[in-house]
């Protein structure tokens, strides 16, 4: 069955909260709830930073997508980032994960997005093998970070 998305709001906070949790256990990332909730907070304010989705399976929460949107001038313009793709243990390995790139390549083009990217850890094989499929290329380069507060 196909999942439809839906654009999360203050009131999903919650449900987003437990499943971010749960995602930043799985890429062992730190999770502080009070920044997550702020970030939350400014996401649902102002959809031209980018937008939280919730996929729903039969009018059930099966997990979600994060869209974050900016501009490239190596990209020709407005590019967007999957910054947060999770799906819920029980629903794994039925395509979902799929269906939300779909979803998100949908949403981005319909913004006039040209370029979508993602990132993966790289023992994450499973998951790179969607996103291949998907269309996403590896450009052998590595993403750098600097924190800058």
């Amino acid at each position: 069955m196909e999942p439809t998305f839906r654009t999360a709001d203050t009131s999903d906070a919650d449900a987003l909260v437990e499943m971010m949790r749960d995602f930043n256990a799985h890429e062992r990332i730190a999770f502080e709830e009070t920044e997550v909730r702020a970030v939350l907070a400014q996401l649902f304010a102002d959809d031209s930073l980018g937008l939280a989705c919730l996929m729903l399976l039969e009018g059930e929460v099966a997990g979600y997508v994060v869209i974050a949107f900016g501009f490239s001038v190596e990209f020709r313009g407005r590019d967007a980032f999957i910054d947060e793709l999770f799906v819920k243990d029980e629903h794994r390995g039925r395509g979902l994960g799929a269906a939300a790139l779909r979803f998100a390549e949908g949403v981005c083009r319909d913004r006039g997005v040209r370029a979508l990217h993602l990132e993966v850890e790289r023992e994450n094989t499973r998951a790179q093998s969607v996103y291949r499929r998907a269309g996403f290329a590896d450009h052998d380069r590595y993403l750098l970070t600097k924190w800058l507060s």
